[in-house]
């Protein structure tokens, strides 16, 4: 009866946190957007049909399946270098759960909770499924912070930014930190077991968790920490077929999301520079990485309009901003919404 009472305690404490973490997501929004128009879009927006036109639909909605597809495919292989093979469409629910989790939660931490969670109900142990979610995310952040400092470098909306200075200090403070997280998380897992068994122990001793429940959680915690330490090696020994294939849809995944600006743009008509659109968003992209805003609300939409505020006119800075994060994230957190709240029923079937 405890049990129950704690899980369903447990369950309304997440609800709770769930909406707030929306609600907070829709205001920083608003707040991004109203700060683009008051300070890039001179106060000026108006509704362009050239954005509906039949053209116009077809092709985004060609680069947003190639957008999809190729996020699946990109943990597919990743799951299947490491030895594990799941249906197609398990997949492809999990990249709509993702996208909703990890843009109603700070830094994208929900994200990679929800994908454990959801590989581990589908077999796969959770440190497997820690290092799979965890492989497919440093494949992402090598070509973006590989790429990052090229476009600061060569493109002309940066001339005013001196790297050499604070900027470009502060810049390579946050790759290295980056970079030397995902280094000791993948070849020096063992360093991490004993910050996590102290902080299990401190919870034990703060009352958070029982003694039984803490004994448990310490050999899980150990455990998966282990095969976690191992699984990586087991990606890199795995079939080379697989690995490539993990890094040739990371690449086709991220070159679709690259591309959506540019095809918005010149759906309205404007010349755009392909490389220069590209180049901003992977620089936008960049900084999301950084910022501590649920699904980086706010952030997204107000260093989006300052870098594309000499592209675009005022009239359709804002249009072009709602349009590319509507294609990208609302629609998918809209559809990954539905898709766990199809999980949660049949999970509590399954339990009931």
């Amino acid at each position: 009866m405890t049990d129950n009472t704690d899980t369903s305690y447990q369950q309304r404490t997440s609800a709770r946190r769930l909406v707030l973490f929306s609600l907070l997501f829709v205001a920083l929004t608003a707040a991004g957007l109203y700060t683009v128009y008051d300070q890039f879009a001179g106060r000026s927006i108006s509704f362009d049909t050239r954005l509906v036109s039949p053209q116009t639909l077809l092709a985004v909605t060609a680069l947003l399946l190639v957008y999809f597809i190729s996020d699946g495919l990109r943990l597919h292989y990743t799951l299947r270098a490491l030895g594990h093979r799941l249906p197609f469409f398990v997949i492809f629910r999990l990249v709509f759960i993702n996208l909703f989790f990890s843009n109603v939660t700070p830094m994208a931490t929900g994200g990679g909770f929800a994908q454990i969670w959801y590989l581990h109900r589908h077999g796969v142990p959770v440190g497997r499924a820690t290092a799979a979610t965890t492989i497919r995310t440093v494949l992402a952040v090598l070509f973006i912070f590989s790429l990052t400092p090229v476009f600061l470098l060569t493109l002309s909306t940066f001339d005013d930014i001196s790297i050499t200075g604070d900027i470009g200090f502060a810049l390579a403070i946050l790759i290295l930190l980056y970079l030397a997280f995902f280094i000791i998380l993948l070849f020096r897992t063992r360093w991490l077991i004993t910050p996590l068994s102290c902080l299990l122990r401190t919870l034990n001793r703060w009352h958070f968790i029982s003694d039984i429940r803490h004994q448990h959680w310490q050999f899980k915690a150990r455990r998966e920490m282990l095969r976690f330490s191992h699984s990586f090696s087991d990606y890199l020994q795995g079939r080379p077929l697989f690995v490539i294939l993990s890094v040739l849809f990371t690449a086709v995944f991220l070159l679709s999301l690259f591309s959506f600006p540019a095809l918005l743009i010149y759906s309205l008509g404007y010349k755009v520079d392909y490389l220069v659109s590209v180049g901003l968003l992977v620089v936008t992209t960049f900084i999301m990485y950084f910022s501590p805003t649920p699904g980086a609300s706010g952030i997204s939409e107000g260093v989006f309009g300052s870098f594309f505020t000499g592209i675009l006119s005022g009239n359709h800075l804002i249009l072009v901003i709602v349009s590319w994060r509507l294609i990208t994230i609302y629609l998918g957190m809209t559809i990954g919404l539905v898709v766990l709240q199809r999980e949660l029923i049949n999970s509590r079937r399954k339990s009931g």
